[in-house]
C-alpha cells in the first residue's frame, strides 16, 4: 500500500506516518530528505530521531529519492519518506533547473513498480496566504502539483489537522 500523509507544521503528520509504519508489521526504513544546515533544523532532526525506534533503518537522501526507493523497496518492507516538501526544497535550490522535473518524474514513474509499503509525509502549504516572492510561490505551486500527482497514485491519502487524521482517499484510519 502507498500512503500520502499531508498536514501543516506540527499537525501530527509525522507521528501518524510513524504509527502507520510501525503498525505495518514490516521492517521499517526511514528515508530522511532533510539537510540539517543550521542549529534549528538539527534540533528538529534530533527530535524525529529520538522518537523513532532504534531498530528502524535510516537512509539520508536529499535528492535522489526515486533511486533510493527502487533500491530499498521489498514486499516485506515499509519505507517511510519524511518529507517530500524538504526534498522539493532541496531540488529547487540546485543550480540545475531541470533536475527538479527529472527527479519528480522519476519518483512518480517508479511508484507503479515499487513493492511493499510506502508512507510519504509532506507539508500542505497551499492553504494559506499566497507568498510574495517568486521562489516561494514556485515552491507552493510545485508542492501542490506533486501532492495532486501522488494523491492520484496512492491508495490512501490522509490530511492531519491538530493531530487528527482526516482520510481523503482510501480506507479510513
Amino acid at each position: 500500500m502507498q500512503q500520502l500523509i499531508l498536514g501543516g507544521a506540527r499537525s501530527g503528520k509525522s507521528r501518524l506516518a510513524e504509527k502507520l509504519a510501525a503498525d505495518s508489521g514490516c521492517p521499517v526504513i526511514y528515508i530522511a530528505t532533510s539537510q540539517p544546515l543550521d542549529g534549528e533544523m538539527s534540533e528538529r532532526v534530533r527530535q524525529h530521531r529520538d522518537r523513532r525506534p532504534a531498530h528502524w533503518g535510516l537512509i539520508e537522501e536529499p535528492i535522489e529519492l526515486a533511486r533510493v526507493l527502487r533500491e530499498n523497496a521489498r514486499p516485506d518492507t515499509c519505507l517511510l519518506v519524511d518529507c517530500l516538501t524538504l526534498w522539493l526544497t532541496n531540488l529547487l535550490m540546485l543550480e540545475d533547473p531541470q533536475r527538479l522535473s527529472a527527479e519528480r518524474d522519476a519518483l512518480l514513474e517508479s511508484l507503479a513498480e515499487l513493492p511493499g509499503q510506502l508512507v510519504f509525509v509532506s507539508n500542505e502549504t497551499g492553504m494559506g496566504v499566497v507568498p510574495l516572492g517568486e521562489l516561494t510561490r514556485r515552491y507552493v505551486d510545485e508542492a501542490g502539483w506533486l501532492h495532486q500527482a501522488l494523491a492520484e497514485r496512492c491508495q490512501r491519502v490522509v490530511l492531519t489537522v491538530a493531530g487528527l487524521p482526516l482520510t481523503l482517499k482510501g480506507t479510513a484510519l
